[in-house]
């Protein structure tokens, strides 16, 4: 049905994810219906809706049933502690097409819908957990942009035998048609990568600009390396503490690996030449970022089968296409490094 251009979208939670994917679907020709819980957000996006341009227009609806009436896809944007209420008010209404979401753990989400979405009805809806890998320190509806996903990677989550291949397809190809990569992986493996590279990051630049304001010379003298070390302290305490709260046992492994090579860096200040003692400590880090980000190889088809998708993920590999025929997918894997 995606390669259709009438397909109807409810975005549920209009902040800065939601808002983009809200703008993007409209741009993309897909009919759009956004709400949101706050009544200002949803007064701003009506008026940025009646000045968008004719092709791009979107319409906010004033609950989450009239949003998720006749929708062919859900897609919920809201914080992890909202998530719940918001599938109990779908549930409620009765509505059996496809759920995605935009929450950035998924291992939470995946037990929440288990219990208050597929057993509060008969008519059970489908469900593909997601993550877009494209925030910024900026929140709201004000900062929405529908060329936010060009080029993201989009966690597209995988449970064999649980997720249907079909409901996954028709996702990735939703997703595709933003302009993001899919990554498959399951919901545990998703959790896990996140809390290295999303959610501890969030922590250690929390800790370096609380460390840093305290001295008013380091204040003013801060530039690049603070500026790019601490650029995601500025996000909303409230998304940051549910992000990493629902997240609590990847994380606490993740900052466990931190913190233990951090003890390592400060044992080298103890030695006797700390300047070469610093130096083996700093050159894997070194390289690992020269690496970065990986360079992809040739597309290649793939049968989209779970296993086939999952080893994708796990290799680093994303899905840039869905097949029209479901049989296959055009993926990417990293180049080797020589």
């Amino acid at each position: 049905m995606w390669q259709s251009h009438r397909v109807r979208v409810a975005v549920i939670g209009l902040g800065l994810i939601g808002g983009s994917t809200l703008r993007a679907f409209a741009a993309a020709g897909h009919r759009v219906f956004g709400y949101d819980a706050d009544p200002a957000t949803r007064a701003t996006a009506r008026t940025a809706a009646a000045r968008a341009a004719p092709g791009a227009r979107w319409q906010v609806a004033p609950t989450v049933r009239d949003a998720v009436a006749d929708a062919d896809l859900v897609l919920l944007a809201v914080p992890l502690p909202a998530v719940g209420p918001v599938l109990d008010e779908i549930a409620a209404v009765g509505y059996s097409g496809l759920v995605t979401d935009v929450t950035s753990v998924k291992e939470p989400v995946r037990r929440l819908v288990d219990r208050r979405l597929h057993r509060q009805h008969d008519r059970t809806a489908g469900f593909v957990g997601g993550h877009p890998m494209a925030g910024r320190e900026t929140s709201g509806f004000t900062s929405a942009d529908p060329k936010l996903f060009t080029g993201c990677a989009w966690v597209l989550c995988l449970e064999p035998p649980v997720t249907s291949v079909d409901d996954w397809l028709t996702v990735a190809t939703a997703v595709t048609g933003l302009g993001a990569r899919v990554v498959p992986a399951t919901a545990e493996e998703h959790d896990r990568a996140v809390a290295a590279i999303s959610h501890v990051p969030h922590l250690l630049a929390t800790a370096l600009a609380t460390t840093a304001v305290t001295d008013p010379l380091a204040w003013s003298l801060a530039a690049g390396s603070f500026r790019d070390g601490t650029r995601v302290a500025a996000s909303r305490p409230e998304l940051v503490a549910a992000m990493c709260g629902g997240n609590a046992g990847a994380v606490r492994a993740a900052l466990d690996e931190v913190l233990a090579t951090l003890t390592a860096a400060r044992a080298a200040l103890d030695a006797q030449d700390p300047v070469q003692a610093l130096v083996p400590w700093l050159t894997p880090g070194s390289s690992a970022r020269g690496g970065w980000p990986p360079q992809p190889g040739r597309p290649l088809e793939l049968p989209a089968r779970p296993d086939a998708l999952l080893r994708l993920g796990r290799a680093g590999g994303w899905i840039t296409a869905v097949a029209e025929d479901r049989r296959t997918v055009t993926a990417v894997r990293p180049a080797p490094v020589d």
